[in-house]
């Protein structure tokens, strides 16, 4: 009895803890989530101007559109901090097992979950930037934009690729890999019509135009990024802590059944105790 008293009090205090940080990533969530929906207008207009350029443009040899000599690729692995999440982090660490070799890739870390996974399966991680998913702001992804493109136009690596868990609603969130560079116009194009009998003019040059486009962009889609990994990286906890609740709460009802069994049984043996002790005296 002393033990399943422990162990039911011990369930009760995890189960306490459980849903108070449900509560928690609850408000959170609500300020993640309207802060990437605040982002999604800008994005979409500065989409939309991308395809219309590309669109409109034919025979365009660029950088940003051709790729980089390297066979290295950089991938941005976008995780959480802190763990408790169900399978948020582990998400994003198979999807980059699943389509990289530690060979061939480097890695920009945000998120020490994700760092660490990373980190045992052999990556190379170039850059850790954890701290920056604690709070994102809109200047740490040029920061991180400039890195990338940095590395890409010295040479370093030949493609860029960013691994993130895109916000779907409450209780869905997918992991997801982008490919940022070079610019795939073939998928960038999937799905859009745009009337490319208007061709496109450039002032004063196509290629500045672009070198100022096409950062933008890039940041943008990073900064996307950052927004909904928050979003759903308190989404899942919210749910991990909304499970685990109702979890304890099955088991301390399962305890206190046993408990009750157990006191029954201790007072029945008693009385019979006593009840043979009165025979054996009669």
């Amino acid at each position: 009895m002393r033990d399943i008293k422990r162990r039911r009090d011990s369930v009760a205090s995890t189960g306490q803890i459980t849903k108070a940080m449900k509560l928690v990533s609850t408000v959170k969530l609500q300020k993640a989530k309207a802060r990437a929906e605040s982002n999604k207008p800008y994005f979409t207009m500065l989409y939309d101007t991308m395809c219309s350029i590309l669109a409109r443009s034919s025979g365009i040899e660029h950088r940003y559109l051709t790729g980089g000599g390297s066979e290295k690729k950089a991938v941005i692995a976008i995780t959480s901090n802190r763990g408790l999440a169900g399978g948020y982090n582990n998400n994003i660490v198979k999807e980059i097992l699943s389509h990289f070799t530690p060979e061939e890739t480097n890695i920009y870390a945000l998120g020490r979950k994700g760092l660490e996974g990373l980190h045992r399966k052999g990556y190379h991680i170039v850059e850790d930037a954890s701290e920056v998913m604690n709070d994102p702001l809109y200047a740490d992804a040029i920061q991180l934009g400039k890195h990338v493109l940095g590395a890409f136009e010295a040479g370093d690596v030949g493609e860029i690729y960013i691994a993130y868990t895109s916000f779907k609603n409450t209780v869905v969130q997918e992991p997801k890999l982008i490919k940022l560079l070079p610019i795939d116009v073939d998928e960038i194009m999937d799905g859009v019509e745009i009337d490319t009998t208007v061709k496109m003019n450039y002032e004063p040059v196509e290629d500045e135009a672009l070198d100022m486009i096409i950062p933008k962009y890039i940041n943008n889609i990073i900064f996307g990024a950052f927004v909904e990994a928050v979003a759903s990286e308190n989404g899942a906890r919210m749910q991990a802590m909304d499970s685990a609740t109702k979890n304890a709460d099955d088991m301390i009802a399962d305890l206190s059944l046993k408990y009750n069994r157990a006191r029954q049984g201790s007072i029945t043996q008693e009385l019979t105790e006593i009840i043979a002790g009165a025979e054996a005296i009669s």
